[in-house]
């Protein structure tokens, strides 16, 4: 109950965002935006305490703005400024291209569109790929000596898999990487709310499941997550995208954010993610104490 009434929350701000007017000018005032989730607020929490300290803007947090398309419109609409976005999201959900799994060009493609079409700067990533993740046992992989997902391929037949609704059936889904991997598994995967898919591979309900590449868990259990060894999985690089508009107005801004380019890892995203989730910590001191281990403060 109290997870709906938080989305309603959510979605009523985001619907008020995209609805009111321009307001007063900004001239000394930057807005740092986050989608609806745990990942996104501690990006949007890092680039608001770096601007904060880098340049001499008052930042405007409104986190939990829902899903991407909330947060282009309001890009757009100018109610905010920056947030944290993936380049595979980007290219499919708000450029409508096809799958590109090429890192690099999936990059250059949304900077060159996010420019041309919207007047946004898509800045250097942080460092990050929160992509898909096949996920197996630590015990099962050391012994059976996994480090692939063609190495887990193997054993596939003897296996059950649990995936999530949105695994099955989109098009960089399971359909895919079994075509791909040559996949089998001893029954049809199990489809299960991403909640339950790593308490059901830690009580051995299933084998394998898919899971994103930075969720807290990882680093928190005893699990292996499985090298793509064929490059199936496209890119999802978390990057800063920013307003040109800010960046005319405000010339330390870019600089600032800059910063934060190549300094978050898959495993401090994950270990990031599991303090707020797992341990529940607060996101802004998490945040802090990440930029001060990167002598960022």
């Amino acid at each position: 109950m109290k997870l709906r009434i938080r989305r309603i929350a959510a979605w009523l701000a985001g619907a008020a965002l995209l609805t009111a007017g321009c307001g007063p000018g900004r001239n000394h005032e930057i807005i740092v935006g986050s989608k609806n989730f745990t990942e996104s607020a501690l990006l949007g929490e890092i680039l608001a305490q770096q601007i904060e300290n880098k340049t001499h803007l008052h930042v405007e947090r409104r986190f939990y703005l829902a899903g991407s398309f909330i947060c282009q419109q309001a890009m757009l609409a100018g109610r905010i400024d920056v947030y944290a976005e993936y380049t595979g999201t980007a290219l499919t959900a708000i450029l409508h291209d096809p799958i590109e799994r090429d890192r690099q060009a999936v990059y250059d493609r949304v900077k060159r569109e996010y420019e041309s079409r919207f007047h946004f700067e898509v800045m250097p990533p942080f460092g990050f790929n929160n992509t898909f993740a096949m996920v197996v046992r630590g015990e099962d992989a050391r012994r059976l000596n996994l480090h692939t997902i063609s190495d887990a391929a193997r054993y596939a037949p003897q296996w059950r898999a649990g995936f999530g609704y949105e695994f099955m059936e989109r098009p960089d889904g399971y359909a895919g990487l079994a075509r791909v991997y040559g996949l089998h598994f001893r029954e049809s995967p199990q489809i299960m709310d991403l909640g339950l898919l790593y308490r059901a591979l830690l009580d051995k309900n299933v084998d394998i499941v898919a899971g994103n590449s930075t969720d807290g868990l990882l680093s928190a259990r005893d699990l292996t997550v499985l090298e793509d060894n064929l490059h199936y999985f496209p890119p999802y690089e978390a990057v800063p995208v920013v307003r040109d508009q800010a960046l005319a107005s405000h010339p330390d801004l870019a600089a600032a954010i800059a910063g934060l380019a190549d300094k978050i890892s898959d495993a401090e995203m994950r270990k990031m993610n599991y303090e707020v989730d797992g341990e529940h910590r607060d996101a802004s001191v998490v945040a802090r104490e990440f930029l001060c281990a990167n002598g960022l403060e």
